[in-house]
């Protein structure tokens, strides 16, 4: 998929003296041309095979067939013409040209020690310019890297998925949702550079990926709709627009099964440069994407913006080393778990051509990127490397040859994987008196660090949710909405991984006498009633809860299990609650809305059988009085 990169092609001065004297050579070398700039390689090759006839020794017109063969894809033909026209020319300054282009063709077909040699007399030659000489040296490196990796095999099983899939001449850029259920992605029609793009989607059903169809006729349309990435819960759309004017970064959201009209992410975003491939975080805050814009390390780079407290786009930042480099940063995506960045480049040690890499988030901070090996990576393009939340499972387009591309599935072996796996947890949220699916927010907050991690909201029309719980940590899910009792859930994730998405139903009771919600994230150490730090998070929105709803009087009450003596478990329950109301009144709510109670084990909400039964009976709830 070559639309996006730019390739140099070295070219002799029009203003050079000619090696032959041969005017018939001359005439047809210079109509060859003529049809290689239009891309006829076909009508080139053959005027420039008889330019050759006229005169063997024409230097210039077998550098040109090297060239149009390069140009058609073909690199056996194409270095063989240039080691030809290499032969006969005893000038270093022409010389050098030659090595150039045999460094490129050599690494691009893996071809590391030729590739070495070359790259060596070049710069062994050239001085003056330090644009080709960092770009050979870059060659140089790869060439090194690749010779010394390409025997490895790291364990990665590779596949490209299946023609119900991969069923046009070039389809690329795959993004997932959250869930791993369904695959988005770029459609080209056909292999022509100005061919049709649109956005297309398959969705997994009994583990299998169903033909994809256009995802909406709001989004695709007459312009070229290219790389996507959808929000965890699949209702954010970020895509690419080329039109007249360039291309762009536009936003759709969806609403039950419609997509809204596209919209243009603006000034903070989009400049007159080029803006493509985006990757939205999980939680839809945070935006990374490809530039060429001026202020950049060189070529195309990675740049990113985040969203303010009014949920607008910030102006974009260019995200530096060590991720960017002098050369070319493309196809970003960040993991669910917002600590890993998997990115293409062509500028860092690797197999040639573009691989792709990872850099993890440490303090705040991206790491030297890693290239992710063999036979993940190889002399051909890789790029657009999505991964899924359990860091089990991969999907990448893949270059099979000249404006043909599929997208592939790659298995990662286990120590491969990333150290922090998302995991889903997903369902409806409802109204309990009329049980209609209805619109909430969704807040997730890890209890480690107090701190709110990512926010959504529910469908409005089919109550869906979907949040990603990024990493190890503990952490409190908040669901509320203005009107209705809050709801709370808490999920411990420090000790192990859940690799299975978790499904809950969400029922919202309105704000009436004698609703009851249990509230999840409030800790007791064991045998006290001191309030543990980690349930500031949930004190915090009760707080806010009982702000935003000042006429409301509640009753906290405190439950135990039935272990122990019941008089003991009573006055521990009443001195937890206390400690309950106290807090609440530290953070300014009139004690005369609240109320507080023991009740000991005398109310289980599950049979005291088991240890999860008990601990789930070991409470603090909140009832409208």
């Amino acid at each position: 998929m070559k639309y996006w990169i730019i390739i140099f092609f070295p070219f002799f001065s029009c203003a050079q003296t000619l090696t032959t004297k041969n005017k018939k050579a001359i005439a047809l070398y210079n109509e060859a041309d003529n049809f290689r700039v239009r891309g006829q390689f076909d009508q080139a090759v053959r005027l420039l095979k008889q330019a050759i006839d006229k005169d063997k020794k024409f230097e210039e017109a077998y550098f040109r067939m090297a060239l149009t063969y390069k140009n058609r894809g073909d690199l056996p033909n194409s270095t063989d013409y240039y080691e030809k026209g290499l032969v006969l020319t005893p000038y270093p300054t022409r010389q050098k040209i030659y090595y150039y282009a045999l460094t490129e063709n050599y690494l691009r077909s893996g071809k590391y020690e030729q590739a070495k040699t070359n790259a060596d007399k070049f710069l062994s030659i050239e001085k003056a310019d330090k644009q080709k000489t960092a770009q050979a040296a870059c060659w140089k490196s790869q060439a090194e890297y690749g010779w010394a990796h390409h025997r490895e095999n790291l364990g990665y099983r590779v596949w490209p998925l299946n023609d119900t899939v991969n069923a046009y001449p070039m389809q690329y850029f795959p993004t997932i949702t959250a869930d791993g259920q369904s695959m988005i992605f770029t459609v080209r029609y056909g292999r022509a550079h100005d061919d049709n793009e649109d956005i297309f989607i398959s969705a997994k059903e009994n583990d299998k990926w169903m033909a994809p169809v256009s995802i909406s006729s709001s989004i695709n349309s007459d312009y070229r709709e290219g790389a996507c990435s959808i929000s965890a819960d699949g209702r954010h759309l970020v895509f690419t627009i080329c039109g007249p004017r360039g291309c762009d970064l536009y936003e759709s959201k969806k609403n039950g099964d419609a997509w809204s009209k596209p919209t243009n992410l603006g000034p903070n975003i989009n400049t007159m440069g080029w803006e493509a491939q985006p990757s939205l975080s999980a939680d839809g805050s945070e935006l990374y994407f490809v530039s060429d814009r001026k202020g950049g390390l060189g070529g195309y780079d990675i740049w990113y913006s985040q969203k303010d407290s009014a949920g607008k786009w910030m102006k974009a930042k260019n995200a530096g080393k060590p991720i960017n480099t002098s050369f070319d940063e493309i196809a970003p995506y960040i993991h669910v778990n917002n600590h890993n960045l998997f990115f293409a480049s062509n500028g860092l040690p690797g197999f040639g051509g573009y691989d792709i890499y990872s850099s993890e988030k440490m303090n705040n901070q991206w790491q030297e990127p890693k290239n992710l090996g063999a036979p993940l990576n190889d002399f051909e393009d890789q790029y657009s490397f999505v991964v899924t939340s359990d860091g089990a499972t991969a999907y990448y387009s893949r270059e099979e040859g000249v404006n043909q591309s599929k997208i592939y599935q790659a298995f990662i072996p286990e120590d491969l994987r990333v150290h922090y796996r998302g995991n889903v947890v997903k369902g409806v949220v409802s109204n309990s008196q009329t049980q209609k699916p209805m619109k909430a927010r969704v807040e997730l907050f890890d209890l480690r660090l107090n701190q709110k991690t990512s926010t959504f909201t529910s469908d409005s029309l089919t109550g869906n949710y979907l949040i990603v719980i990024p990493g190890k940590s503990e952490y409190a899910l908040h669901v509320a909405e203005t009107g209705y009792l809050f709801y709370s859930l808490h999920f411990n994730y420090e000790e192990k991984d859940q690799d299975r998405p978790v499904q809950i139903n969400i029922v919202l009771q309105p704000i009436i006498k004698n609703a009851v919600t249990v509230l999840n994230n409030i800790f007791f150490e064991f045998d006290k009633y001191a309030i543990n730090p980690k349930s500031l998070t949930e004190l915090g929105e009760v707080v806010k809860f009982l702000t935003e709803n000042p006429s409301i009087k509640v009753e906290i009450s405190g439950h135990t299990d039935d272990v122990g003596n019941e008089n003991y478990n009573q006055v521990l329950s009443q001195k937890r609650a206390q400690s309950v109301v106290d807090y609440l009144i530290s953070k300014g709510i009139e004690s005369k809305r609240l109320t507080r109670a023991g009740i000991g084990s005398k109310k289980p909400i599950r049979p005291n059988d088991t240890e999860e039964n008990r601990q789930l009976n070991r409470r603090i709830e909140f009832r409208i009085l």
